[in-house]
């Protein structure tokens, strides 16, 4: 598949056509028309496998003294919207938001939108997104702000554990191998996540709380591999917390049995 990356400013005059309103410079206000309350993905980062589209929605509360006329978001990456590197419309509605009046000044709107693999997502642009917003009013109010809500696109990661041999006897080495992996949007698979510190955890038999026993980095591959002394019943895990274009993300524990 080619890759394909979506620029928003382009998306962006366009929605100023639609809106009908004046070519305007980067955060503009005529009149007394707000956006407030905008909320993505409920709040959430948006995580994105390797392959499947996330769908995600934004709401967000618009006003205006004369009503509410039209809304409309873009998702961006990039330095700046006219420069952006990828983005989403909204989809259906010609890339309206979908407003919902509560009162005779105030309506509550929603658009829905699709972060695809290869096409507006690709591995440059994990990370942070802003939202550009315009609305106007009945009053031929309107706002439009370049940034009006910041959020996180992140590709998503998974994480493995093995602790052998088992059973195992008291005071004997325990290896514990593992593989941190996350999607690669540019080629439709699942990668090693090289070089990133991972945690070594151990939840006794009996317990529910797991402990760090030490700290070690992943290979060039994105593999782990370290030894502990056993010592009781439990199990182990490794715990990765994340960075800025990838998920926390926590293996599932492996048992030991210790005689």
């Amino acid at each position: 598949m080619r890759i394909r990356v979506l620029g928003a400013a382009v998306t962006g005059a366009l929605a100023l056509s639609a809106l009908a309103v004046p070519a305007a410079q980067a955060d503009t206000v005529e009149g007394d028309t707000t956006i407030s309350n905008v909320v993505v993905n409920g709040g959430k980062a948006v995580v994105v496998g390797a392959t499947a589209t996330k769908t995600i929605s934004v709401t967000f509360k618009v006003t205006d003294d004369s009503g509410v006329k039209d809304a409309m978001a873009i998702l961006w990456h990039g330095s700046d919207f006219d420069n952006s590197d990828s983005g989403a419309v909204a989809t259906g509605n010609d890339g309206y938001a979908s407003c919902t009046a509560t009162s005779s000044t105030t309506a509550n709107c929603k658009a829905s939108y699709e972060i695809e693999p290869q096409y507006n997502a690709v591995n440059a642009v994990a990370g942070t997104w802003k939202v550009w917003g315009i609305a106007s009013g009945k009053d031929a109010d309107y706002v439009q702000k370049d940034n009006v809500k910041t959020f996180k696109v992140q590709r998503l990661s998974k994480l493995t554990a093995n602790a052998s041999p088992e059973p195992v006897k008291k005071g004997k080495t325990i290896t514990v191998t593992g593989k941190l992996t996350r999607a690669n949007w540019d080629a439709a698979t699942y990668s090693g996540y090289s070089g990133q510190s991972v945690k070594l955890q151990f939840r006794k038999k009996g317990t529910s709380t797991y402990t760090t026993v030490k700290t070690i980095k992943t290979t060039s591959t994105g593999g782990l591999s370290t030894t502990v002394t056993a010592s009781a019943d439990g199990y182990y895990r490794y715990s990765f917390a994340g960075t800025s274009t990838t998920p926390a993300v926590s293996a599932t524990g492996d048992y030991i049995d210790v005689q």
